[in-house]
């Protein structure tokens, strides 16, 4: 391989009928409140950091995403990504979802909402109200409405009560103070469902001896604030405001009807100085004065259902969406008081309000919006203002099930200088100009892939969300039948295939975890409460028959010492003879041994090492660092590179796993995401949601090492084919790791391409989801990539995203391939030797930026990606599944015609 380029054989699969689910919420974290104490103070603190991000799917599943900038403020083109999936009972689904404080004095504090600060409550349509453990990733508890269906949730701004408007036409309040869930009390019931719900902005508690308290620590800021009334958008063609102190309906205001039909408000929202906003049914965008109760002005912003809407962090935007598909932006323009408001007796603010711009960023219904940073309705004399340097993000998402985020700097905002866009989509960042972006969908929990392939047996599997379907993909023609072709332009194969197995399991929540065995013998599938594991045998005509071994719960019950049984992910060696559980509950990784037919599966060892809060390397414990900045304050771990203790490893890490040593340490709560085994069966290495990283000996079966805590999530890992103790590690912000297993440390030879990966690769708008080596491929090729059975050279690893394949030669240096030659006579050839450090810099000269291209090389014809693996040496198989297929299967959008009867 000189400068030729590697020719691979493709089977292009889109037979794989997953179908990703509708996104029904969506949610950011609130602001905590200013102190009235400190007014200024909170005026003036900068744009807060991108925090973190809730999507609820129509499956039941809620993803908890995370901002992948290098700081809180950054750019990333990478936006929001995946970290952790709570995994909703089957069946179910999310319609509403909110978030709350724990403790708003803390979050004061903060940067950036962290998870243990962060109440998340979610309810699917029925009467009861979820609230979900985050850092277990399971329900905590739930409470029944006492009112029938909950139509809609609000949180009050400050994250101390939760109004749930109910089907019998009652506000039911819930009290959320000192980490209790309980109702407080029911607001009178009224002749119709409650479908939204807004509070109304907080009053200032004014007290004779307000200034005595002034010094007093035991005064909360969420108490200097007091709720005075909330508005509701009801079923029969009104909204109701609503006094907190006396429970009854204040005022009545009464949309545009059809004779004969209702309109229903579906969405409502208040501002500061008391403005209602409402979008009804018909399409309307109403804007009401609080005080009077009277519509201001109204606009016919959409062609069908207004079904949900979101203010601008500071209060002069709103956004509205629904099932035309539109997403119309109304501003706030000041004007002179001649024109609009000839009367100087009139006390409000001279200006109106002005549909200034609509765009269609969805093929469907849009059901959810949400902006960061959030709008929180304070009285003027309080209201936030944020610098016009960064533009806000606004997100939407429904039907057309991927989640799309726009930069929505308003106009005014350029005046004052360059706005950064912080999605790097575009260089503009207004919402009328700007690009936005679909977040793409992935197939699995935590941005795994819910699609797996055996590659002996040539078996492709796919877990839905209770059942699971095997494929078995073709053998590759002769060379003479079927063209070869380059990685640029590579021909596929798309007939052949058969559908061996499907199955429908019993399971109590949505499938997390699958696996399939290279020999085609085992499948292993788990829900978050039960592990299932099958054996397989071929029947006459070619389909697969499971068996289900039957005390294999059993098992796993006496390692696990609990009930559940369930697993985060599972992976079989190469030789299909162990199988490598991580449970859901413990983040315990268990190695089984599948046994043979006479002899049943037993449980090998039981590692414990992710859920020890302090590290264990070659038995000393390493203590985790007491001033961590990471968002869950995790620790850090120390590389052992001693190698004279290796004889002792063995024995401490024996002892350090026993359970009496886990009860004396402290245990935190995490959930494994990802796990790999390396090709010759010797290593496994594990990852976690906390991004700890170990390594552990499957051959002796002990704890072996363990891994720096990177700044990102790992979302791929693979040990390299051409070189076993090599591990490959890629992250959600499309940074690379090289690690050596076996010297634990990071090699030399892989500092270059680590630390100068080229930018068209790091900003990338998909994150990695996966790395994938040719089996094929062996350290003893010949210098021109020659190996046999593979057409790659060694050390090469096809990394993917959703919408992209890129070659990534690992052992190059920047400057490779023969670049003095094609550069001579233009500039020295010593411009583009590396430093004494091995480092180079890849953004001053053109020529090695060609080498790095041709190194870093992307394909984008395939779109979106399942997964990206090996079947044979030089033998790929890429799963897709285009949107358009999964988008065919959903009932027509809306359109109406604008011209034209017909």
């Amino acid at each position: 391989m000189v400068e030729g380029s590697s020719t691979l054989a493709v089977h292009r699969c889109r037979f794989v009928d997953y179908t990703p689910s509708a996104v029904t919420a969506l949610c950011f974290p609130p602001l905590p409140l200013p102190s009235i104490k400190g007014k200024k103070a909170a005026n003036s603190k900068g744009f807060p950091g991108f925090g973190p991000f809730v999507v609820g799917r129509a499956n039941g599943n809620i993803e908890l995403c995370e901002w992948t900038g290098s700081n809180p403020r950054s750019q990333a083109p990478q936006a929001w990504v995946v970290r952790k999936t709570l995994v909703g009972p089957y069946p179910s689904k999310v319609e509403l979802l909110a978030i709350t404080f724990r403790s708003p004095r803390r979050a004061a504090q903060e940067d950036v909402p962290s998870w243990s600060n962060l109440r998340l409550f979610s309810s699917g349509g029925g009467s009861e109200l979820v609230e979900w453990d985050i850092e277990k990733g399971c329900v905590m508890r739930t409470l029944s409405s006492q009112g029938g269906p909950i139509w809609s949730i609000a949180a009050n701004p400050a994250s101390t009560i939760l109004a749930l408007g109910c089907e019998d036409g009652s506000v039911r309040l819930i009290n959320l103070q000192y980490e209790e869930l309980t109702h407080l009390r029911r607001l009178d019931r009224v002749k119709s469902r409650i479908l939204s719900i807004a509070w109304g902005p907080p009053v200032p508690r004014q007290t004779k001896g307000q200034t005595a308290q002034a010094d007093s620590d035991s005064d909360d800021d969420d108490e200097d604030w007091t709720d005075s009334w909330l508005v509701t958008g009801c079923s029969d063609s009104s909204l109701r405001k609503w006094d907190l102190a006396t429970g009854r309906v204040l005022d009545r205001m009464s949309t545009d009807k059809i004779r004969g039909e209702r309109t229903l408000v579906w969405a409502v929202g208040t501002l500061g100085d008391g403005t209602i906003v409402s979008g009804d049914s018909m399409g309307n965008v109403k804007f009401w004065d609080s005080r009077t109760c009277t519509q201001l002005q109204s606009f016919k912003g959409h062609a069908a259902d207004v079904l949900c809407l979101t203010i601008g962090p500071d209060g002069s935007a709103v956004y509205t969406s629904g099932v035309d598909q539109k997403v119309a932006q109304f501003s706030y323009v000041k004007t002179s008081r001649t024109s609009t408001n000839p009367s100087p007796l009139v006390s409000r603010a001279p200006g109106r309000w002005v549909q200034s711009c609509s765009r269609r960023l969805h093929s469907h219904d849009v059901r959810a919006l949400a902006i960061w940073p959030p709008y929180s309705p304070l009285p003027p004399s309080h209201q936030r203002h944020f610098p016009n340097d960064i533009a806000p993000v606004l997100a939407s998402g429904g039907l057309d099930m991927s989640v799309v985020v726009t930069p929505a700097a308003l106009p005014t905002a350029t005046l004052a200088g360059k706005v950064m866009n912080p999605l790097s989509t575009s260089t503009q960042a207004t919402f009328e100009d700007a690009y936005h972006r679909r977040l793409a969908y992935s197939s699995g929990i935590a941005s795994a892939s819910a699609v797996h392939l055996a590659r002996k047996a040539r078996l492709v599997m796919c877990t839905r969300d209770a059942g699971l379907t095997v494929w078995r993909v073709p053998k590759r023609r002769s060379r003479t039948e079927d063209a070869d072709v380059d990685l640029d332009g590579i021909s596929s194969q798309n007939s052949g295939w058969e559908r061996v197995l499907d199955m429908d399991l019993n399971v109590q929540t949505n499938i997390v975890a699958g696996a399939i065995s290279d020999d085609g013998h085992w499948v292993a599938v788990a829900d978050w409460y039960e592990t299932k594991l099958f054996q397989l045998t071929e029947e006459k005509n070619g389909d697969l028959k499971p068996r289900r071994i039957r005390d294999f719960a059993a098992t796993l019950q006496g390692s696990l010492g609990s009930a559940s049984t369930g697993a985060s992910t599972l992976i079989f060696t190469p030789d299909s003879s162990k199988l490598a559980l991580a449970a859901s509950q413990s983040a315990a990784v268990l190695v089984i041994d599948l046994g043979t037919v006479d002899r049943a599966p037993r449980v090998l060892r039981k590692f414990e090492q992710h859920r020890i809060k302090d590290g264990l390397v070659k038995g000393r414990v390493v203590k985790g660092r007491q001033t961590s900045t990471s968002l869950n304050g995790d620790g850090d771990v120390e590389m052992a590179s001693d190698k004279e203790d290796d004889g002792d490893a063995a024995q401490d890490d024996s002892d350090a796993d026993s359970s009496s040593d886990v009860e004396d340490l402290k245990v935190v709560n995490t959930i494994v995401t990802r796990m790999a085994v390396s090709p010759d069966g010797q290593w496994l290495a594990s990852t976690d949601d906390r991004r700890h990283t170990h390594v552990f000996n499957l051959d002796a079966v002990q704890h072996h090492c363990a891994l720096p805590t990177f700044p990102q999530p790992a979302h791929a890992l693979a040990f390299d084919s051409s070189a076993p103790n090599t591990l490959v590690l890629g992250f959600a912000d499309n940074q690379l790791e090289v690690y050596d297993v076996e010297a634990r440390q990071f090699p030399r030879w892989a500092r270059s391409l680590v630390n100068f990966l080229p930018q068209r690769f790091t900003h990338l708008h998909d994150p990695i989801l996966g790395v994938t080596f040719d089996p094929g491929a062996r350290v003893g090729a010949s210098e021109d990539g020659e190996s046999a059975g593979s057409p790659l050279p060694p050390k090469t690893a096809l990394f993917w995203g959703a919408t992209w394949i890129c070659k990534v030669m690992l052992a190059e240096r920047t400057g490779y391939g023969g670049f003095e030659k094609r550069r001579r006579g233009k500039r020295k050839a010593t411009d583009s030797q590396p430093s004494a450090n091995g480092r180079v810099e890849v953004s001053v000269e053109e020529g090695q930026q060609e080498v790095q291209q041709r190194n870093f090389k992307l394909i984008t014809h395939y779109r979106p990606l399942l997964l990206v693996d090996f079947a044979a040496p030089g033998e790929l198989v890429v799963v897709e599944r285009p949107l358009v297929d999964v988008l065919a299967k959903l009932p027509p959008a809306y359109f109406k015609p604008k011209y034209g009867a017909t």
